[in-house]
């Protein structure tokens, strides 16, 4: 059986035609700066955060619930799950010949690799369940909404007809949904079954990030720190070509006027002894963080645990999404300026040639219909869950 795991469990991002594939990287290139106060600090007396830094592990966001109030998982089942997940990776499965399941099946989980399971259950340390905290009512009923217009536009699909998981909670109509004309019931973020605009696409469709908090995944997501006296930057190399510049005000000033949204919000740090601070708030009511938009409130603290790790830590909050806030706690590791000091800049879908391409063959669908050739443009599924990318479910998840 191969081994879909680099032996380091360091792995760099490849964006290649809509796949992501992690390349493993040697333990040796990782960097280790000398352990001494000096190389902490900055010339100008600061904490020193700055370098090339990545997850090395892998940890789902919420805890499991097989594993319940288990904070952290045992050497035995961090080893069996690395040996589930490698024979998942391992395999091809694909639905019937000449289904929508196998021809629309561009991609399937040969062409993945995940890195090694962490020692955490949860990157959620606080509620000690390690799950996000309940919606509150009024966050429930735009959730309900929002999910039953897109399963709506699905109805008359093959994924509602073989009830796929993309279609839970949904049922079969022959007949395309009357709401396929309606606007979504807020700013679409994520896909939906109609491609009337590039704004029925979701956002990484549109080379589009989705912001913080940016936790990476699977396959892992890198950031470049950057100091200056007075300012700190964060680049965010993730997802397939959606990185993104990040700034920091440093200078005590106070956060933008209320009117003023930002799709990264606002961000003000400060020092407390050894560990930045940052307050974000002002994000754009265009942006979603699980289900949390204009009112999300971030208090993230970085922190140098040791010359080749550092600590982020954020609490979450939006009082009108949860009913609580919440935390999350992740681990970096330094990685090597010499073996990264090329960087090519990352392409989004070819370039952001792929979104025109899925757009203009839309209409070329719509025009065949209406001139009496091809299927109803309404009754293909175009989002995902039977196309794209056929992947097995991840036994850490």
């Amino acid at each position: 059986m191969p081994n879909r795991f680099s032996g380091s469990i360091i792995t760099v991002v490849i964006a290649t035609a809509g796949a992501v594939i992690a390349a493993p990287i040697t333990q040796t290139q990782a960097q280790a700066p000398a352990a001494t106060a000096q190389a902490l600090k900055t010339p100008w007396g600061e904490p020193d955060l700055q370098g090339i830094w990545t997850d090395e592990a892998d940890t789902p966001l919420q805890r499991p619930a097989r594993y319940a109030e288990q904070e952290f998982f045992t050497p035995a089942q961090r080893a069996e799950l690395d040996k589930e997940r490698s024979e998942v990776l391992s395999s091809d499965k694909r639905g019937e010949r000449g289904t929508e399941l196998d021809l629309a099946g561009a991609y399937n989980s040969s062409f993945v690799s995940w890195k090694h399971v962490g020692v955490r259950t949860s990157l959620i340390v606080d509620p000690s369940n390690g799950r996000i905290p309940p919606l509150t009512p009024e966050a429930q009923k735009i959730a309900a909404a929002d999910r039953e217009y897109r399963l709506a536009l699905l109805q008359a699909t093959e994924a509602c007809k073989t009830q796929a998981p993309i279609c839970r909670g949904g049922k079969y109509d022959p007949t395309p949904s009357p709401r396929r004309t309606e606007p979504p019931p807020r700013y679409n973020t994520g896909g939906m079954n109609r491609n009337d605009g590039p704004e029925d696409s979701s956002l990484a469709e549109r080379c589009l990030t989705a912001g913080l908090p940016q936790f990476g995944g699977g396959v892992g997501s890198f950031r470049r720190i950057v100091q200056t006296p007075g300012g700190i930057a964060i680049f965010y190399d993730v997802g397939q070509g959606q990185g993104w510049q990040r700034n920091i005000v440093m200078n005590g000033s106070p956060h933008l006027p209320a009117d003023i949204r930002q799709w990264y919000g606002d961000s003000r740090g400060h020092w407390e002894g050894d560990t930045l601070v940052v307050d974000v708030t002002n994000f754009s009511p265009k942006t979603d963080f699980q289900g949390s938009r204009e009112n999300l409130h971030l208090v993230e603290r970085w922190m140098r645990t040791s010359p080749t790790t550092l600590e982020y830590r954020v609490t979450i909050e939006d009082p009108t999404v949860w009913t609580q806030p919440w935390t999350v706690v992740q681990e970096f590791t330094r990685q090597s300026d010499q073996e990264n000091r090329f960087y090519m800049e990352p392409r989004c879908i070819e370039g952001n040639f792929g979104l025109p391409g899925l757009l203009h063959g839309r209409r070329m669908e719509d025009i065949a219909f209406a001139a009496g050739r091809g299927s109803d443009p309404a009754t293909k599924n175009n989002i995902g869950g039977i196309g794209g990318f056929i992947l097995q479910q991840d036994p850490l998840r």
